[in-house]
């Protein structure tokens, strides 16, 4: 007996794999904010005059939860 699999199958097998991809990339935006954010902690005010960056935009940023 030979086995097949189903259309149904394969669109869940697919479903399921967009979904993981985008899970993943949803993950890295995260890791990516959180690092930036410790990069923009460890600016002096120097670095962030540079960057046109106020003390109380930082802080707001820094305040942000990851997922925003």
């Amino acid at each position: 007996m030979e086995r097949t699999l189903g259309s149904a199958t394969v669109s869940n097998i697919r479903t399921s794999s967009t979904a993981h991809r985008g899970l993943v990339g949803t993950v890295r935006l995260w890791q990516r904010r959180i690092e930036s954010r410790r990069q923009l902690a460890r600016l002096d005010s120097r670095l962030l005059a540079d960057a046109g960056i106020s003390e109380s935009q930082r802080y707001a940023e820094l305040n942000k939860p990851f997922w925003k």
